[in-house]
């Protein structure tokens, strides 16, 4: 259960539904103006966290990951929108109750205001035909017409009255959601490089020479007589000769060839967004033909020439 000791661990945690999913950031705590217990929290959704919903907090936990609330992320998408003012008066929490089906009733308070703001909230009597609207604050007015009346000028100068919750002025506003598309960089994958050591057979032709022996033969002549008559008459001898040969010598040696490193380059490429936006209409209930202005009704936007046609028409009927 989250206390007021813990609300420095609420602002700014991330919220999360009853399955786990992200919802957004908790912005402000609201607190209970009877009790002093945290009631409800905002939390910031959408792209860029610019939506703020009111989100139960009384069953809520404080995990590691953030604040788990029990609602779905669907509840909170769809949940009443109403202004982070400072101070919930009772018709708006009463419907934040009613939507997410958790009892109990008060007004709450921001967790940042010191003052406490009560809403007075207004008693509407409609007992018939020509009846008059009462508010607590002792103003009654009405206005008649064709024997209904349908006018109450209230303590804020506006004439009518609002059915749905506190009369503010004489008129409604209507909103409407836009699609905010921004880009955020995320890491969409990694890249590595390696190297490794692989064997391959290198054929080279290397012409390599020896020594082979042959025996030569030369007749006695003059010129080699002396040599020939050199030592015994008949003996036995040896000559012996070293043959040289050459042989293939292979040494290997680690050169550089060549670097490589990895770098990246950003390509743009088109994605199309598709979201459900929602926007606010007016309909009209009641409003007879040229008897309201704008375009309400096809009578209530008349131009200067068909009105001098009508008076025209009508002096024709009196003559």
């Amino acid at each position: 259960m989250i206390g007021t000791d813990t609300l420095d661990r609420v602002i700014g945690a991330d919220v999360y539904d009853a399955d786990g999913t992200k919802i957004g950031t908790a912005s402000e705590v609201f607190l209970d103006d009877q009790s002093g217990n945290p009631e409800w929290v905002t939390v910031k959704t959408g792209l860029f966290g610019t939506k703020e919903t009111f989100v139960p907090i009384r069953e809520a936990d404080l995990t590691g990951d953030g604040l788990r609330v029990p609602v779905t992320k669907a509840q909170v998408k769809d949940a009443p929108k109403i202004d982070t003012d400072g101070h919930l008066s009772p018709q708006e929490e009463e419907e934040l109750y009613r939507y997410y089906g958790t009892g109990g009733t008060g007004t709450g308070q921001h967790s940042d205001v010191q003052s406490t703001t009560t809403d007075t909230s207004r008693t509407t009597t409609n007992t018939g035909m020509g009846a008059g609207v009462t508010d607590q604050v002792g103003d009654t007015t009405a206005n008649t017409t064709a024997g209904y009346t349908d006018t109450d000028v209230n303590r804020h100068g506006t004439k009518g009255h609002d059915t749905s919750g506190p009369t503010t002025d004489d008129a409604m506003t209507l909103s409407e959601e836009r699609v905010n598309v921004g880009t955020q960089q995320v890491e969409a994958g990694r890249a590595r490089l390696r190297k490794y050591v692989v064997t391959e057979n290198v054929s080279q032709t290397v012409p390599v020479s020896h020594e082979e022996v042959r025996v030569q033969r030369e007749p006695i002549t003059d010129g080699n007589i002396g040599n020939a008559m050199d030592g015994p008459a008949i003996s036995e001898e040896e000559h012996e000769v070293t043959l040289h040969a050459e042989r293939p010598v292979v040494e290997k040696e680690a050169v550089p060839v060549e670097r490589v490193r990895l770098d990246t380059e950003t390509v743009t490429e088109q994605v199309q967004v598709d979201e459900q936006v929602r926007k606010e209409q007016v309909d009209t209930d009641g409003i007879r033909g040229g008897t309201t202005t704008g375009d309400a009704t096809t009578g209530g936007n008349r131009s200067l020439k068909d009105k001098a046609q009508d008076a025209l028409n009508r002096d024709d009927d009196r003559r």
